[in-house]
Parts: structure tokens; sequence; C-alpha cells
């Protein structure tokens, strides 16, 4: 649940920034690069920030 919430939250945020490229001029091509590198990142970072600690071996 919470990796789905991230991620929604930080596709919310590429888009915003998205947004701004295209208002700004940057060519489309740049802005969907950015894009996946950054939802590339997001990945990583939600996977990494919210999956459960393994149990301790006894």
């Amino acid at each position: 649940m919470s990796f789905s919430l991230y991620l929604i939250g930080f596709l919310v945020l590429i888009a915003g920034i998205a947004w701004g490229l295209s208002i700004a001029g940057v060519p489309a091509l740049y802005i969907g690069i950015a894009s996946v590198i950054l939802v590339g990142l997001g990945v990583i970072t939600g996977v990494s920030r919210t999956r459960s600690k393994d149990p301790p071996t006894a």
C-alpha cells in the first residue's frame, strides 16, 4: 500500500516537472528522457524505502 502511494506521489511530481519543462520550451525528446530517468529513480527509491526488513535469523 505505501509503495503504491509513494509511486503515485512520485508520478505526480514527474508530471509537474514535465509540464514545467514544456512551458519552458524544452524539446519533447529531452522531457521524455528526463521522465524515464525519474520513473526509474522513483521505483528504486520506492522499493528501498517501503520494503520490509528481513526478520533476524536465530
